[in-house]
């Protein structure tokens, strides 16, 4: 069996010697990953922010009221710093925002309304109840009209905090709550837009609608697109400031408009092409060629994501926090948060009104049979996700701004946003902990949690055989390919009594190209040639190549052209992904491995072995020929 355990190797001793001293800035990057390494600087952002504030409150207002200009002759901007952070810095936020929001909608868990119905009405759930909430709890006090502050989930601080105190395997709620965020990322933003413009002035919109269209015919330019959408971002910023909608709204108008695709395997193949000729020939032409090829051959969605998310996680959010979360802590402004109903408004409203919405939207789909949780995604877990979500940070903050203008009502707002944060994380611990004692490891991994069913698995054998037997397999693996021939001796004494099932377990780390091949089985399964292809991949697995797969797909009489659509649509990298995370949920780390009439099996997986394993699991005495 290839167990991850043993595929892993050391780093050469030669190669990858130990500094002195400290680890590198690079090597805690790489140990603790952009999510929680985004989420501590957060962190650090938002303490410095309340330290320097209650140090010296004077010199932290001071700082951040400091008044700059930027123009050109009689074309001039003024700002403080802090509208610098709020205005300018926080568009590109919101523009990576938009990346992700047009992405899902394009090619991510947003594509089909059966798949993004459960985490669109949860995310709905969690924006109105949460509102209701503060709206009861704070009439009468005048700021009834801050209920935005407690609809947003803060993204960057919910992905951390999984990372850290999440559930064990916590693949498939993470992709729930990314859905979700997703959706009330959208709510917020129209919010925003929609309630909190003080003043609107339509003409300069005009000029953002032209900067608009230029930025989606941008596309069309064949080289050099990046100094044009630089400029028409600046325009169309610029007129969204001088309008009076929010400015950071035009980040998300323009990331709306850059296209989104999978990459297609003429561009993939081309860019090999060219990385070939290189090898050969080495000159910096050739060089650039390559490096071109295989940049465009990803969308420019994506290839933004990457070049911004690190400058957004380690740099943006970090200042925005230490702009914004700058609260005066005393006896005097506890005293007020404690009995101020707008404090307890944002309290009830982020920690129970998320809870209470996210996972009573969810019971209720469930008890109702619609859409589907996904195996491992039980109530438990999502009371954790409901919980994490009333970590409402970065928007909330930014909202207290907009919708609050009293000095003394905004440092009460803040400890609510503060308070609730914190509470919310550790509701969330305690579910989680909780959670995980009630599945643990042993016995989730034990059983099959998503039962076959025909009209999705691919099955071979009769639908009513006696006995069942699931492999979650890779089609790079060695160890698959032999396995192959012990199920197909298997299905040669027991006939018509076995119905075999194959799921995708792809150990992308080690084996490069087996996501694709996969991808490649589910485009031959909608022409009816799922074992064909599975067959064909696990016999020649030197030849996987993009330009191999489809070479396959001709062998085997499937529409190429069909084919090939299908290798880049959603719903095909979408069924790869549900088995990849079922199989998380169950710690499937090693590949082949076997379920056998619905329980795990261990030991050899040669055809007696499996044989005698099927009998005894169906109750059953194996035959003395056998």
């Amino acid at each position: 069996m290839a167990n991850l355990t043993v595929i892993e190797r050391s780093p050469d001793p030669e190669t990858h010697r130990p500094g002195p001293g400290w680890p590198s800035i690079a090597t805690w990057v790489r140990a603790l990953g952009q999510s929680r390494l985004g989420a501590l600087l957060l962190l650090v952002g938002t303490l410095g922010a309340i330290l320097w504030a209650n140090v010296s409150y004077e010199s932290y207002s001071e700082f951040w009221e400091t008044h700059l200009t930027v123009g050109v002759g009689e074309l001039q901007l003024e700002f403080t710093l802090h509208a610098l952070v709020n205005d300018a810095l926080m568009a590109l936020f919101f523009f990576t925002v938009g990346l992700e929001v047009r992405r899902e909608f394009a090619i991510g868990e947003l594509t089909s309304w059966s798949r993004a119905m459960v985490p669109v009405i949860a995310a709905v759930a969690g924006l109105v109840v949460p509102a209701v909430l503060y709206v009861l709890i704070a009439r009468g006090t005048g700021w009834e009209s801050a209920w935005g502050v407690v609809i947003s989930t803060d993204t960057a601080f919910v992905v951390g905090a999984l990372a850290l105190i999440g559930p064990r395997a916590p693949g498939r709620l993470r992709v729930f709550l990314l859905a979700l965020a997703v959706v009330d990322d959208i709510g917020a933003l129209s919010i925003i837009a929609l309630v909190y413009t003080e003043r609107f002035d339509p003409l300069p919109l005009l000029v953002a609608a032209v900067g608009l269209v230029g930025v989606y015919l941008t596309r069309y330019v064949p080289t050099g697109r990046g100094p044009i959408y630089a400029t028409l971002s600046i325009v169309v910023w610029g007129a969204f400031l001088a309008s009076g909608v929010h400015p950071t709204l035009a980040g998300v108008a323009i990331a709306l408009l850059v296209p989104v695709y999978r990459p297609s395997r003429r561009d993939v193949e081309h860019a090999l092409t060219l990385a070939r000729t290189f090898r050969q020939s080495p000159n910096s032409d050739y060089a650039r060629a390559a490096a071109n090829s295989l940049r465009e051959s990803i969308s420019i969605n994506e290839r933004l994501q990457s070049a911004y998310a690190p400058y957004v996680a380690y740099v943006i959010l970090p200042l925005f926090a230490l702009a914004n979360a700058g609260v005066r802590i005393d006896g005097e402004i506890l005293a007020a948060a404690a009995g101020s109903a707008v404090t307890w408004g944002i309290v009830v409203g982020l920690v129970v009104g998320k809870l209470v919405g996210v996972l009573g939207s969810g019971a209720v789909m469930r008890a109702l049979g619609v859409g589907e949780l996904g195996p491992g995604l039980s109530l438990d877990r999502l009371a954790g996700g409901g919980a994490l979500c009333g970590i409402g940070f970065t928007i909330s903050l930014f909202i207290v701004d907009l919708a609050i203008d009293d000095p003394g009502v905004q440092n009460e707002a803040r400890v609510g946003v503060l308070s609730a944060s914190v509470v919310a994380f550790l509701v969330a611990a305690v579910v989680f902990r909780v959670s995980d004692r009630l599945h643990p490891a042993k016995e989730a991994g034990s059983v099959l949690l998503r039962p076959v069913d025909p009209a999705r698995d691919h099955v071979y054998g009769r639908p009513d055989a006696r006995f069942t037997l699931v492999e979650y397999g890779d089609f790079q693996c060695g160890f698959c390919s032999k396995a192959s021939g012990a199920i197909q001796e298997v299905h040669r004494e027991l006939g018509d009594d076995l119905r075999y099932v194959w799921r995708h377990a792809p150990l992308d780390r080690y084996h490069p190209n087996a996501v694709a091949a996969a991808e490649a089985s589910e485009a031959a399964a909608l022409q009816g040639k799922f074992f064909e292809m599975e067959h064909s991949l696990l016999t020649d697995q030197e030849n996987q190549l993009p330009s191999d797969i489809v070479r396959r797909a001709a062998e085997l009489g499937l529409d190429v052209d069909r084919f090939e659509r299908d290798l880049v649509s959603p719903e095909v990298a979408a069924r790869v992904r549900d088995d990849v995370l079922d199989a998380e949920a169950m710690d499937v780390s090693a590949v082949p491995t076997f379920f056998v009439n619905g329980r795990r099996h261990s030991g050899p997986y040669d055809a007696q072995s499996l044989i005698r394993a099927l009998h005894e699991s169906a109750g059953t005495s194996v035959p003395e020929s056998r």
